[in-house]
């Protein structure tokens, strides 16, 4: 699939979830609250990784579908809040793994994994120090 195509399944996604959030929704999804989800969440990713475990391609695929629902499910209640937008979500991940990736996007050496490993734990330990990581 084209990465258009998949911007555009994307965005078909969260445009069903926000239809069932909706007045005119579905009932259940519309007093889902961060908190009640969170139930969701981990029964969702034991069941992804129960898939991953047992080498079930297409359980996997299903799986990763209900967990990404939970996920935007989740993210659409704090936006609905004004906290933050899947946006923001989007954004912050990206430069996260853009920042924590010098040997792929910063033309640093890559070394072991072990170096590669000990690289990320540096960069994830100066990301908690210092605010200005966003």
């Amino acid at each position: 699939m084209s990465p258009h195509h998949t911007s555009d399944e994307f965005l078909n996604l969260v445009k069903v979830i926000s239809k069932l959030r909706a007045e005119d929704g579905c009932p259940w999804d519309r007093k889902q609250t961060p908190s009640s989800l969170t139930r969701y969440l981990l029964e969702e990713a034991r069941e992804l990784a129960e898939a991953i475990r047992h080498g079930q391609s297409d359980h996997v695929c299903e799986e990763t579908g209900d967990l990404l629902y939970i996920l935007i499910l989740t993210t659409l209640l704090y936006e609905e809040k004004g906290e933050f937008t899947l946006e923001d979500v989007l954004k912050g991940i990206t430069k996260k793994m853009i920042r924590r990736h010098p040997h792929v996007f910063a033309g640093k050496e890559a070394g072991s994994e072990y170096e590669l490993r000990r690289q990320w734990e540096a960069i994830k330990s100066k990301e908690k120090i210092s605010p200005e990581k966003k």
